[in-house]
C-alpha cells in the first residue's frame, strides 16, 4: 500500500542577468509590501485578504497565496507580528518548469511576473541527490505544492514542496514512537517511549553550532565596519558549511538511533511558524530565529523516510512545560530541570529536555492523535486549537528557516 510523502525540492537560482535580477528584486519587494499591509489590516478572511493586496502590482500566483497565507497567521497561528524578511510565495500555479540536456543548467522555471507576455525562462541549479524528484515533477508523478522565492545575500533560492508516492513503512505489532526536542543548547533530544515510560534518551549538543553562528555573527559585522566585501562571502561560505556538516551529522545519528527500536515512529513539533509565533524578547528572537529548526527537521524526515521509519508532527504548544507522566503544566525553574506540580504525580523533577522530548513523542497515541493534555489550574481536558487533534503533516516553512543565517547581536 502507497502513502503519500512531502519533500521540499530546493534549486538556486542560475546568476540572473540585471534585467532579471531588477524584476525579481522588485516582485519580492512587492510581495513584502503587500503582506505587512494585508497582516496590518486585520484581514482574516481570504476575501479580506484579497481587497487589500488586489491593487499591489504582483503576479497572480504571489496574490492567491497571499490570500491564504494571512488568514492562517492569524487565526490558526495567532502571530502578533511577522518577519521582515518573507519570502516570496506563490501557488502550485508557479510550478511551470522545463528540461533539457544540452543546456549548461538542464532545469529552468518560468519566473511569473504580473501582466501578460512578462514572464521569464530562467536555469537552476538543482541539487543532484533530488533530480529523480524533479523529473517526476515534470513528468506529473509528483504534485506540486507551494512555492517560496527567496533572495540570501548574492544568491536566488528556490524551494518547491513537492508530494510523491512512498510504500507506507511496515509495522508489525505496536509503534515506539520517538520524541525529538530541537533546540539551541541542546542541539537535539531524543526520547523513546515504552508503555508510556521514557527509555533510552540521547542528547546531541548544540555548542558547536551556537559557538559558529556567533563567531560568524561577528566576524561578518567586522568586515562589514571594514568594508572587506571581497571577504564576506568567503567566509560566509565557510561557517554556512560547516553548519550544514553539523545538520547532516546529528540527522543521520537520528536516524541511526530511531531504527534501534522496534517500529519507530520519529515524532517532531510542527515548527511551521515559528518565526511568528517566538516571543521571548528581542534579543533571544534573534538568536533562535537563526537557527535552522525547519532545516534539520526536514533533513531527518528525508532520511528517516528513505529508511523507511514513519515521521509525525505534533502541536508544539507547552511540550517544554508539560509532564510527559501526567500531563499537567508543570514549572521549568531553569534550562536543565522540569518540576511537575500535581500532588498526585510520581514525577518530581526530571531533566527538561528529555521530559520535553517524551511530552512531544506522547502527543502521538498508536491511532495517529495526539493526546489530551491538562494544566494545574484546570483539570478538565483542553481541545486546544490543535494539539488535541488527529496529527497534521507539516507545512513547510520559509526559507528563511531553512538557512542557517547569523544572529544579530
Amino acid at each position: 500500500m502507497s502513502v503519500t510523502a512531502t519533500k521540499t525540492l530546493q534549486a538556486t537560482l542560475a546568476p540572473p542577468t540585471t534585467h532579471k535580477e531588477e524584476k525579481l528584486q522588485k516582485t519580492l519587494k512587492t510581495y513584502r509590501e503587500a503582506l505587512d499591509e494585508a497582516f496590518d489590516s486585520g484581514a482574516d478572511t481570504m476575501g479580506g485578504v484579497s481587497d487589500v493586496v488586489t491593487p499591489y502590482d504582483l503576479p497572480y500566483q504571489a496574490k492567491a497565496a497571499l490570500c491564504s497565507y494571512v488568514p492562517k497567521l492569524r487565526k490558526t497561528y495567532n502571530a502578533r507580528e511577522i518577519d521582515d524578511e518573507h519570502p516570496l510565495r506563490l501557488t502550485n500555479q508557479a510550478a511551470k518548469f522545463d528540461h533539457s540536456d544540452e543546456r549548461e543548467y538542464e532545469f529552468t522555471w518560468w519566473a511569473p511576473r504580473p501582466g501578460r507576455g512578462t514572464n521569464f525562462w530562467i536555469p537552476l541549479r538543482i541539487n543532484p541527490k533530488q533530480e529523480s524528484l524533479w523529473f517526476d515533477l515534470l513528468n506529473q508523478d509528483a504534485k506540486a505544492g507551494e512555492i517560496r522565492l527567496q533572495k540570501h545575500r548574492k544568491n536566488w533560492v528556490l524551494h518547491v514542496t513537492v508530494e510523491y508516492s512512498i510504500d507506507e513503512p511496515t509495522t508489525d505489532g505496536d509503534t515506539t514512537p520517538i520524541g525529538l526536542d530541537i533546540g539551541e543548547t541542546a542541539l537535539i533530544t531524543g526520547c523513546a517511549l515504552k508503555r508510556g515510560t521514557p527509555t533510552r534518551p540521547v542528547l546531541w549538543s548544540g555548542k558547536r553550532a551556537k559557538h559558529l553562528r556567533k563567531e560568524m555573527s561577528t566576524t561578518l559585522q567586522r568586515l562589514q565596519e571594514r568594508n572587506a566585501e571581497w571577504r564576506i562571502d568567503e567566509r560566509f561560505d565557510y561557517y554556512q558549511n560547516a553548519l550544514t556538516d553539523i545538520v547532516e551529522k546529528a540527522s543521520s545519528e537520528v536516524v541511526d538511533y530511531a531504527t534501534g527500536f522496534e517500529n519507530p515512529v520519529i515524532v517532531m513539533e510542527d515548527l511551521t511558524y515559528i518565526r511568528e509565533n517566538l516571543d521571548y524578547g528581542k534579543y533571544m528572537n534573534r538568536r533562535l530565529h537563526a537557527w535552522a529548526f525547519a532545516r534539520l527537521q526536514g533533513r531527518i524526515e528525508d532520511k528517516a523516510t528513505d529508511a523507511g521509519i514513519s515521521v509525525k508532527y505534533v502541536n508544539p504548544a507547552y511540550t517544554s512545560q508539560t509532564c510527559h507522566e501526567c500531563g499537567h503544566i508543570g514549572k521549568r525553574g531553569s534550562q536543565a530541570k522540569f518540576r511537575c506540580t500535581n500532588d498526585d504525580c510520581h514525577v518530581s523533577t526530571f531533566q527538561a529536555d528529555i521530559s520535553a522530548a517524551a511530552s512531544i513523542a506522547q502527543r502521538v497515541d498508536p491511532w495517529g492523535e495526539s493526546y489530551t493534555w491538562k494544566t494545574c489550574d484546570d483539570d478538565s481536558p483542553r481541545d486546544g486549537s490543535s494539539c488535541d487533534t488527529a496529527v497534521r503533516p507539516p507545512k513547510r516553512s520559509a526559507p528563511t528557516q531553512m538557512t542557517l543565517g547569523a544572529y544579530e547581536s
